[in-house]
């Protein structure tokens, strides 16, 4: 039996010690200027300053939260329990009235508050300053994109939580961190694109979709490209992706499926 209140207990811990630390506040600035710079600043390149649409905002955002938030999750979950361990405090926060679930638990959900946190503080802002420029069915769109983001942060959240249980100490822990940013965020669709290549598109209308699907990195990115008529264009794997696969509710499954993965997997070492 799950008590809730001791994972309130935990979370709650782990959210003030992010407050304390001025963490939040540091990565929702970061993600308000970013995200003020590409609003504004994206169209320099095309002899243009200022907002243009909230699709090319979007898009824009898009490429910046793939690269950023998924470094940020593991760099803020990946000691959550090594770290406990090495400290010597895991012994003691085990011999209370609290099962490893619940721990974890407690753990990841006070890591995903700070983190949702941040991101709805730094890119709500940009939307509160889109609001009276652009239509509500374009603010429903902007919304949709805050909070896939959030569902985003919390899959690296949890990837970071598994290595954390996983590996002897912090060193390895922040190792193979940085080693998932780097497949899931760069080597994965490199690989990808490559096979497609030596292949001659062979297998691009039926096998390379459903590969899409194994990095939460592409459903990120395809969640908000199907969402609206112009982005389907704005990306060149648009256009080997078919609008089966694209259904928001099937891909918003996917996401939450690799949140619930890597935790099962910590759960499962953690004892």
């Amino acid at each position: 039996m799950i008590e809730l209140s001791q994972i309130k207990v935990i979370a709650a811990k782990e959210f003030r010690d992010r407050i304390r630390n001025r963490w939040v506040i540091a990565v929702a600035v970061i993600f308000t200027l970013f995200a003020l710079a590409i609003t504004y600043l994206g169209a320099a390149q095309q002899g243009e300053v200022g907002f243009r649409n909230i699709e090319f905002t979007i898009a824009s955002l898009v490429s910046l939260v793939i690269y950023l938030i998924p470094l940020i999750a593991l760099i803020l979950g990946y000691d959550a329990i090594v770290g406990e361990r090495e400290r010597g405090s895991l012994d003691l926060l085990l011999s209370m009235p609290i099962t490893r679930l619940e721990l974890l638990l407690g753990k990841f959900a006070g890591l995903s508050t700070a983190l949702a946190c941040s991101t709805l503080a730094g890119f709500g802002l940009v939307g509160l300053l889109l609001a009276g420029q652009t239509s509500p069915e374009a603010l429903y769109h902007y919304a949709g994109f805050m909070l896939s983001a959030i569902l985003f942060g919390m899959v690296f959240l949890s990837l970071a939580v598994m290595v954390s249980v996983i590996a002897r100490d912090r060193a390895r822990a922040s190792g193979a961190a940085i080693a998932l940013w780097f497949l899931f965020v760069l080597v994965y669709d490199l690989v990808l694109l490559g096979l497609l290549v030596l292949s001659g598109g062979a297998f691009g209308e039926e096998l390379f979709p459903l590969l899409l699907l194994f990095n939460p990195a592409d459903i990120f990115r395809i969640l908000n490209i199907f969402n609206m008529e112009e982005l389907r264009h704005f990306y060149g794997l648009a256009t080997v992706f078919p609008a089966s696969l694209s259904n928001p509710w099937l891909l918003g499954g996917m996401m939450i499926t690799w949140i619930v993965a890597p935790l099962a997997i910590a759960l499962w070492r953690f004892k």
